[in-house]
């Protein structure tokens, strides 16, 4: 049997129906104990975009809120700033990090705001 490139799989599925991409689905689950979520969004029809955010963000923070101290702690821990330059960005807001991936600046917004600290995502 030839090898089936990702080009050619992805072809098939354009062209079968629903009902045989989650039979599909269901027998790659059995045979290798994985669940191949991705091949629904590979199943999407042609010309059907398929909506993603951005890859990367900018961790603002909009305001420190009553743990302002912590707060400052952690602008230094992540920037490695000074006392100074972390109480002025915890006090008037300002960006944190530049260009981070998704995953990581949602974890740093979590962070944030667990501290009751206001982070926007941009």
């Amino acid at each position: 049997m030839a090898k089936l490139t990702a080009k050619d799989f992805i072809s098939a599925l354009d062209e079968m129906s629903l009902l045989e991409i989650k039979e599909l689905v269901d027998a790659m689950k059995e045979a290798y104990g994985v669940d191949p979520s991705a091949v629904a969004v590979a199943a999407a029809p042609a010309g059907e975009a398929v909506a993603e955010g951005p890859e990367s963000y900018s961790v603002v923070l909009a305001n420190a809120g009553a743990s302002k101290i912590a707060v400052i702690k952690l602008v230094r821990e992540l920037t490695g700033l000074g006392l100074k330059e972390a109480k002025d960005l915890a006090d008037n807001g300002g960006e944190i990090k530049t260009n981070v991936p998704t995953e990581e600046a949602e974890a740093l917004k979590a962070q944030f705001e667990e501290l009751g600290a206001t982070v926007e995502l941009k």
